[in-house]
């Protein structure tokens, strides 16, 4: 348990865990911590501890957390899918699938594709608001200079860019006519009979959002997913509705927030991990697997952002790192409302791991939560 120095000394035992008690008399629940290790086939230890952002329960592998921008891998092996199929190309220029022009004004001649988009070539810059209310306009956000890259042409400089998923999501609803978390739904989550959803939408059963992990900041302050789905699991209208009904297709793209927004247990996110390390199977073809985890961008020291070393290789929503002894993991990190989060295979060992820990400090330094987390 990380030490909270703000905190009286006076402390609570309740279910085995150790709570802080507030100034205010608030008993704040003890951070969960969860480490699940796996192989091709097989959960091959776990460890736990905390509490669910709820003072007194226990938190379990089988909670759901929204696991933040592990999110974006795991809307990549949908992308990957509809390649398969024939239904998305990963080179085609995407206003052909959205219906309405998009490009940097800088560079009004180079297409924008699904495979800049996942790599983070694309030229789209976090400047502006991703998060875009239900009656949002997703052009109209991308019609702003400031969303773009004015120095580099797209497809020639790496940054991570967390507006790059609702583009993509958006381009998937044009292509195939279907709102985007239905869709991961369909094409990911069902067929490994996982109980797991965007936004508390497509796919979680109602006992399962009982068991949302609460999110909670180190003060012990809410930050997400109060005791189970949000009034509104959607990015409500500018008018404060939340009917799912004014969600266009293929215009918006953010308010089933596909940069971050799943919601899935540790559980349920190692058996992806173990779709990983089985090269795919059985969603996706050798050839569409090895597009989604070969390096699309590696940092030759000038052609991207590379975040102090945080990013050094990025392939199509999967991000890739080299440990001490220069292994190649593939996986992605999560980082939102005081969660941490880390998802790694290392594919010539078969094996993997997911992690996360909560009610982790903002100004905590950023990692890749592989050696330690955060």
């Amino acid at each position: 348990m990380r030490l909270r120095l703000f905190l009286p000394l006076a402390l609570l035992l309740q279910s085995g865990v150790v709570s802080a008690v507030a100034p205010n008399g608030k008993t704040i629940p003890q951070e969960a911590s969860i480490r699940i290790d796996f192989d091709r086939s097989s959960i091959t230890s776990t460890s736990l501890s905390g509490e669910a952002g709820v003072a007194g329960r226990l938190v379990t592998a089988d909670d759901p957390v929204r696991v933040a921008s592990i999110s974006k891998l795991v809307g990549a092996l949908a992308v990957m899918r509809l390649v398969d199929q024939g239904k998305v190309d990963l080179d085609r220029d995407v206003s052909d699938y959205l219906g309405w022009r998009l490009r940097n004004p800088s560079f009004p001649d180079t297409p924008i594709t699904l495979r800049l988009l996942l790599s983070h070539r694309a030229g789209i810059r976090d400047k502006v608001d991703y998060i875009l209310p239900l009656d949002g306009e997703l052009s109209t956000v991308l019609a702003n200079p400031a969303a773009w890259d004015s120095a580099h042409a797209p497809g020639t400089y790496f940054s991570y860019s967390n507006l790059n998923s609702p583009v993509i999501a958006a381009t998937l609803e044009g292509a195939t006519g279907e709102r985007f978390d239905k869709l991961v739904a369909r094409l990911v989550l069902e067929p490994l009979k996982l109980d797991a959803c965007f936004n508390w939408h497509a796919g979680c059963s109602q006992n399962r959002r009982a068991q949302a992990v609460t999110l909670l900041r180190p003060n012990g302050d809410l930050a997400k997913d109060a005791a189970g789905p949000e009034a509104c699991a959607l990015v409500p209208a500018t008018d404060g509705s939340c009917d799912p009904d004014r969600y266009i297709l293929a215009r918006n793209g953010s308010a089933f927030s596909p940069q971050g927004g799943l919601r899935i247990s540790a559980h349920d996110l190692a058996k992806i991990g173990q779709v990983m390390l089985n090269k795919g199977k059985p969603l996706l073809s050798r050839t569409a697997f090895k597009q989604m985890t070969g390096e699309a961008w590696g940092f030759d020291g000038k052609n991207g952002d590379d975040v102090k070393g945080y990013f050094t290789s990025y392939g199509l929503g999967v991000h890739r790192l080299r440990d001490a002894k220069g292994r190649l993991w593939i996986g992605h990190v999560g980082e939102a409302y005081s969660l941490r989060a880390g998802f790694w295979m290392e594919m010539k060992a078969r094996k993997g791991f997911v992690r996360y820990v909560t009610m982790v400090d903002e100004f905590a330094p950023v990692g890749h939560c592989f050696d330690r987390c955060p």
